[in-house]
C-alpha cells in the first residue's frame, strides 16, 4: 500500500512538469522580443549635424552620404549607436547647434582651429587638408608657341645671345686673323664668319679644321667651349621660363597675386580667416552652392577654400569653369566637432582609432578620394 502512494506522488509530479515545459516555449518568443526591444530602446542616438560640403556631406537623391557621412555611419555602428542626420543650410548654423548643445556632434569638413576648441570640443583629426587657390577658366590661357617665340622676353634672351656670340668670334678673330687661315679676311667681310665660328663652337664643339693657332688663341677657345655649356642651359631653362609665364599669363600663381582681385570664399571660414589676416579683400559667401554659383557667372574670378572640396568640384563637372593654380596652403585638419565637455568625445576617439587600426577608415578615404590616406 505504501508503494502505491508513493507511485501515486510520483505520477502527480511528472504531469506538473509536463503542464509547465510547454508554457515555457510559448513564452520564450515574448520574452526574447521583450529583451531585445529593451535592448534597442536603451541604444545611444547620436544627433549630428552637417552641412552640404561635397565630397564630405552631401545628398545623392534622398540618400545622405559623403567622407564624413560614411565614418559617421562606421563610427556608430562600432560602438553600438543609431545616429540621426540633421542638414543645415549654412556652415555657421552647424557650429551653432553643436555650441548650444543642440545636437551631439557635427560632421563636414570642420577645421581643427583653437578659436573653435575654446568653446567646443574636437575629436581626433580625421582628415588632413589645407587651402586652395581656384581661378576662373577664362583667365587661364593655353601655352602658344607663336606667342612664346615672339614674346618679348624671348626676343630680349636672343639679342643678349647674338651679341655675346659676335663678340666672342670677332675676339678671336682678333687673336687668330694673322695664325688661322679661315679668321684671315679683313674686318668688313670677318664678321659673319666669325659669328658662324662661335655659333658652331657652342652648338656642336667647333670645327676641328679650324682650331685656334696660337696659345693664347686656344686658351680663349677652352674658355669658350667651357662657358658655352652654361650659356646654352641658361637659354633653355629661359625658353622654359617663358613658356611656364606664358601659360598662366593673365592668371593668378599665389596669395600674393590675390590683391585688388575678385575673391570669395565662405564666410566664418578659415579661409575667410586668412584672407584677413593677409588684408585681402574678399566676398563671403553664406553656403558653398551660392559661391560657387556666382563663380560660374563669372562674377566672382577667384576662390580661395579648402582644397579637397575645390578638387572634387573641379573633377566633377567645374573643370569648365575653374582651374587649380599654385600649391595647397596653410595646411590644415578636419574634426568632429562636439559640444564642450561632451561625455561622447572619449568613446568617439577611441573608436576612431580602432577604425584606423582595422583599415575601415582606409577604405572609406579610398571610396572618396582615390588613394590611400
Amino acid at each position: 500500500m505504501p508503494e502505491a502512494l508513493g507511485h501515486s506522488k510520483d505520477k502527480t509530479n511528472d504531469v506538473s512538469w509536463g503542464s509547465i515545459v510547454p508554457l515555457r516555449r510559448f513564452f520564450a518568443p515574448f520574452v526574447l522580443i521583450y529583451l531585445l526591444w529593451g535592448l534597442a530602446a536603451t541604444a545611444e542616438t547620436l544627433t549630428v549635424s552637417t552641412v552640404t560640403r561635397p565630397p564630405f556631406s552631401m545628398m545623392e537623391g534622398d540618400r545622405e552620404t559623403g567622407f564624413s557621412i560614411d565614418l559617421v555611419r562606421s563610427l556608430t555602428d562600432r560602438l553600438g549607436w543609431d545616429y540621426q542626420l540633421v542638414r543645415t543650410d549654412t556652415f555657421g548654423e552647424m557650429l551653432e547647434m553643436v555650441r548650444t548643445g543642440e545636437v551631439d556632434m557635427a560632421a563636414a569638413n570642420i577645421s581643427i582651429t583653437a578659436a573653435r576648441e575654446t568653446d567646443m570640443d574636437f575629436s581626433h583629426p580625421i582628415f588632413e587638408s589645407g587651402l586652395r587657390i581656384m581661378v576662373a577658366a577664362a583667365d587661364v590661357r593655353a601655352p602658344s608657341l607663336i606667342r612664346v617665340l615672339f614674346s618679348a622676353d624671348l626676343m630680349i634672351a636672343i639679342a643678349i645671345a647674338v651679341v655675346l656670340l659676335m663678340g666672342g668670334g670677332m675676339l678671336m678673330w682678333g687673336l687668330e686673323r694673322r695664325a688661322q687661315p679661315y679668321f684671315d679676311r679683313p674686318l668688313k667681310e670677318a664678321w659673319f664668319p666669325s659669328f658662324w665660328w662661335a655659333l658652331n663652337l657652342v652648338v656642336n664643339g667647333g670645327f676641328e679644321e679650324r682650331v685656334p693657332r696660337t696659345p693664347i688663341g686656344r686658351i680663349f677657345g677652352v674658355i669658350l667651349v667651357v662657358s658655352s655649356l652654361f650659356v646654352v642651359s641658361l637659354f633653355v631653362a629661359k625658353i622654359t621660363a617663358v613658356m611656364t609665364v606664358e601659360a598662366i599669363s593673365g592668371s593668378i600663381n599665389s596669395v600674393n597675386d590675390l590683391y585688388d582681385k575678385d575673391v570669395g570664399t565662405l564666410a566664418e571660414s578659415t579661409a575667410a580667416r586668412f584672407l584677413e589676416r593677409r588684408d585681402i579683400s574678399y566676398r563671403g559667401f553664406s553656403d558653398l552652392a551660392s559661391l560657387l554659383h556666382d563663380f560660374e557667372t563669372g562674377n566672382t574670378r577667384v576662390v580661395v577654400f579648402d582644397a579637397p572640396v575645390l578638387d572634387h568640384y573641379m573633377e566633377d563637372n567645374g573643370r569648365l569653369h575653374g582651374r587649380a593654380v599654385g600649391q595647397v596652403f596653410l595646411r590644415e585638419d578636419y574634426g568632429l566637432l562636439l559640444p564642450d565637455g561632451s561625455p561622447h568625445l572619449e568613446e568617439i576617439n577611441r573608436a576612431l582609432l580602432a577604425l584606423r587600426e582595422n583599415g575601415e577608415y582606409g577604405d572609406i578615404y579610398r571610396k572618396w578620394f582615390g588613394k590611400a590616406p
